[in-house]
């Protein structure tokens, strides 16, 4: 039997061609995101490894039809969706966006390694260009849009802003930060209080490339970002962790996610991975995989994690959201259950959650879900073709889809988009924060 595993190449993100396909234990195509890969193996390897995000992110399958992702029907309040409009399209691997003042929305095409301006009439324009790296993690304060801008191989990686009168400068070194404090080093990974002579049998320098049981090495990948009044939050896909930057380029650590809930390894897991034979009947902590970060009504920050591994249903539902209390780094599960949480939108109305499941959805093609307020069981919102990002403002949902769309070859195709989908019903006049909050 074999397992086949999406990602979405968080952890690292190569651009196409430079790199393995993974499936993500450190790393998902988003860690690394280890879309494309063909197993549980590629997935280990491309997490320890850091392998690419774009190149991780294709050649995979769909997730099975019919896998049980714990949801329930529907939103039970009566909401739903209105009809959705396209604002923008031709879009290369959209993985992050903001909506700013006067409905202006600012999209990254991390696979080009552009900033991208949508304004209100549907015109674009390139607010920040480099070939060759990946641009990342885009937010906005006040006119000011902060976005991240790193290496294909994450030995770089820095905190920009550009300001209102385009001045485009660095704000803060995130790779030096993570080479320097390395946040998740006292998280174990990998297979926890396995027997000795099972764990000699290990070894790193051949398939799957990694020890039984590891703690958290020097990685940095900025994914997502959040201005607000004391400094710009970022979600550290690479680093597991979430950051914060003052406005004078301190860098800090705001809180390390747990590792994921393990998963007990079986015969079909050892055959895909290589994993000897002894540790069959063993716990497998995976890393998490931070991929968004929103403030909450409460004064709490809100996450989603990818759970490292494969992404799609394979192993299970298990994509997480947490909280984070950003004063004494506090970390609360709230909901499990979702299939490629790449984003999620809080209402500051009421509190309730909306996540961008990747590979949700009945055929784990993609759909959004929520959690009512004090819920902790998502519910399906509405179907969207691998949604990856998305945003809340006056009512409607931003969203970036069909954000890793491969051609024959297993390249990325820029069919991209960025649509706005009203919500009806009691969350019709639902809002999150913008950019001109204090």
């Amino acid at each position: 039997m074999t397992r086949t595993g999406q990602g979405t190449g968080l952890h690292g993100t190569r651009q196409p061609g430079t790199g393995s396909h993974g499936t993500g234990l450190h790393s998902t195509g988003l860690h690394s995101t280890g879309l494309g890969s063909t197993g549980l193996r590629r997935g280990l390897v491309a997490g320890v490894a850091c392998a690419s995000l774009a190149v991780a992110l294709f050649g995979a399958t769909p997730a099975t039809a019919g896998q049980k992702s714990g949801h329930d029907d529907g939103a039970r309040d009566g909401s739903g969706t209105g009809t959705p409009v396209t604002l923008a399209e031709g879009l290369l691997g959209p993985l992050s966006l903001e909506v700013g003042r006067h409905n202006t929305v600012y999209v990254t095409q991390n696979f080009k390694g552009e900033l991208t301006k949508v304004a209100r009439d549907g015109t674009t324009s390139t607010l920040a260009s480099a070939p060759g790296e990946e641009i990342s993690a885009v937010t906005a304060r006040k006119g000011t849009v902060y976005y991240a801008r790193v290496a294909q191989d994450h030995s770089a990686a820095t905190l920009r802003s550009i300001a209102p009168d385009g001045t485009d400068a660095e704000l803060a070194d995130i790779a030096a930060y993570e080479k320097s404090a390395n946040p998740d080093q006292n998280n174990s990974y990998g297979i926890v209080d396995l027997d000795p002579t099972c764990a000699a049998q290990f070894d790193p320098t051949q398939p799957p490339l990694v020890p039984a049981t590891y703690t958290g090495v020097v990685d940095t990948h900025p994914y997502a970002s959040l201005a607000l009044w004391n400094g710009v939050y970022v979600a550290d896909a690479g680093g597991n962790a979430i950051l914060h930057v003052d406005w004078d380029g301190t860098v800090s650590t705001t809180a390390v996610l747990p590792p994921s809930e393990p998963v007990t390894i079986d015969a079909a897991m050892i055959a895909d991975i290589g994993f000897p034979a002894c540790a069959a009947g063993h716990e497998y902590r995976f890393e998490p995989v931070p991929t968004d970060v929103e403030l909450g009504p409460d004064g709490w920050l809100y996450v989603t994690s990818l759970p490292g591994g494969p992404e799609d249903a394979s192993l299970g539902a298990r994509g997480s959201v947490y909280r984070v209390d950003p004063d004494s780094g506090e970390v609360e599960l709230v909901a499990t259950g979702f299939v490629g949480a790449t984003g999620l939108a809080v209402s500051q109305d009421d509190g309730t959650i909306y996540v961008a499941e990747l590979f949700g959805g009945p055929a784990g093609t993609g759909q959004v879900s929520v959690l009512e307020p004090g819920s902790d069981t998502p519910s399906a919102l509405v179907a969207v073709s691998q949604p990856a990002a998305i945003e809340l403002r006056h009512g409607a949902l931003y969203l970036t889809t069909d954000a890793i769309t491969p051609d024959a070859n297993g390249a990325p195709t820029p069919v991209g988009k960025l649509v706005r989908i009203p919500l009806t019903g009691g969350h019709a006049a639902s809002d999150a924060l913008d950019d001109t909050t204090d």
